[in-house]
């Protein structure tokens, strides 16, 4: 039987409030064995998981939403996604801390973009009728090409370059930083991030 079959309640997987760090980390090794017993519908291996794991991701979401509220419900939406989809985790390509980190990242990124539409449509509502300029068609045109252009490119890299240069160039992280959250030495961080920007410089054609 899945984990999502075996899924508790809404309430049974809804975090609790954000737990602190524990003094001692679990190990890669433990946080591999926790997604393996959730996978497996383990609530209270899903439990010591969310203990170990929250601060970091917490900590990650709220440097890019801001909102301690959103943020707050990114986290759940995040933990609720690692319990229904830990079978996924696939040890070959990467850390589990970093692979969590990165659907933390992207659900915070989305909740960004959600609400920069949201704006959008609000301040622009009562201009629908308006003409259109031709030159800023033209901008907002060729700005969505080249953001299509960076999402192909950023697909093309491995999960191990995309993770770590999400984190520098779109959480803002130092390399330090980086090679602390996916628990990393700084030369093999510094090394991911160098060969992901090489990547995506020969995708876009940069320079060329």
């Amino acid at each position: 039987m899945s984990a999502v079959d075996d899924a508790p309640g809404p309430e049974a997987r809804r975090p609790r409030a954000v737990a602190p760090a524990t003094s001692q980390p679990a190990s890669t090794t433990d946080l591999v064995h926790l997604l393996r017993q959730c996978a497996r519908g383990d609530e209270a291996a899903f439990g010591r998981l969310y203990d170990e794991v929250s601060p970091r991701l917490f900590g990650l979401i709220r440097r890019v939403v801001r909102d301690p509220a959103q943020a707050e419900e990114v986290t759940q939406e995040v933990f609720l996604e690692i319990w229904q989809h830990s079978a996924r985790f696939d040890e070959g390509r990467g850390s589990p801390l970093s692979w969590m980190l990165t659907i933390a990242h992207r659900r915070a990124v989305d909740r960004v973009r959600a609400a920069e539409a949201s704006a959008r449509r609000e301040a622009t509502y009562q201009d629908t009728h308006q003409d259109v300029d031709f030159d800023m068609t033209a901008e907002l045109a060729q700005s969505s090409l080249e953001a299509q252009r960076v999402r192909r490119a950023m697909a093309s890299l491995t999960s191990a370059q995309r993770g770590a240069l999400e984190l520098a160039y779109f959480g803002g992280y130092t390399h330090t930083e980086v090679a602390k959250l996916l628990d990393l030495p700084l030369g093999t961080a510094k090394t991911r991030i160098r060969d992901g920007l090489i990547r995506l410089r020969d995708t876009l054609g940069v320079g060329s």
